[in-house]
């Protein structure tokens, strides 16, 4: 494949395709969002900072690394961990080595939150996205995205 000069105009086709990305995944993320409010849950940012202590190794970790693996909005971490540890769903405490340093542990309470969004969120882009597209075009979907990753966003993605 020729790779385009990257001072070069779009053409009619790649401006499609990024505005469609883009546009896709926010329809998506903001239906996410609306069923997650219809169950009466929190917003999917809770979701997205809770998944990431559960899949911690020991289910915390500093503030600045929940910033750096959060798929949604980095900002603001440090005050929605404090929102999450006023419900009982995180607790913090210092970090032994590095006195600035504030780790988040989930608490069983968060971890009980998180799969019962995660029904809600699983169906949500089970029904409007996953359904849409068989085995070999979600490997080919797969496969793009990989392909953007390995073009030096990964350290971000």
């Amino acid at each position: 494949m020729k790779k385009k000069s990257s001072t070069a105009k779009w053409s009619e086709t790649e401006t499609q395709a990024w505005i469609g990305l883009v546009k896709a995944q926010q329809h998506l993320l903001d239906k996410v969002e609306e069923e997650l409010k219809k169950a009466g849950f929190p917003q999917l940012n809770w979701y997205d900072v809770l998944w990431e202590l559960e899949s911690a190794k020991d289910g915390s970790l500093r503030l600045n690394d929940i910033g750096k693996k959060v798929i949604l909005d980095k900002h603001n971490v440090t005050r929605l961990v404090q929102r999450l540890e006023s419900e009982g769903l995180v607790s913090r405490s210092q970090c032994p080595v590095d006195g600035r340093g504030i780790f988040a542990c989930i608490t069983d309470k968060g971890k009980k939150l998180r799969r019962q969004m995660w029904k809600v969120y699983e169906k949500v882009v089970r029904e409007n996205f996953l359904c849409k597209y068989n085995k070999k075009e979600l490997n080919e979907f797969r496969n793009f995205i990989e392909r953007i990753q390995a073009s030096g966003l990964s350290d971000s993605v």
